[in-house]
């Protein structure tokens, strides 16, 4: 079930928001969903992140003590 909620926010950029819509065909009510469903799930994503980094936690062997740039790698 969809629910309305109210904003408020400086109309030039209400405007400047819709044109950026209309150019994506789209719409800012299907842009502020996408938005809010991707702001709701950062906190489930940084728990998944803390639960994996706590299961690796220990499982990593290298077997000989790396050099510092070994160590910063990328």
């Amino acid at each position: 079930m969809m629910k309305n909620i109210t904003l408020s926010a400086n109309e030039a950029l209400i405007e400047a928001a819709r044109e950026r819509a209309m150019k994506e065909k789209t719409t800012l009510n299907a842009q502020f969903r996408l938005w809010l469903a991707e702001y709701s799930r950062v906190q489930d994503q940084l728990e998944a992140y803390d639960e994996t980094i706590r299961a690796l936690r220990g499982q990593l062997v290298v077997g000989r003590k790396l050099t510092r740039e070994e160590m910063n790698e990328r």
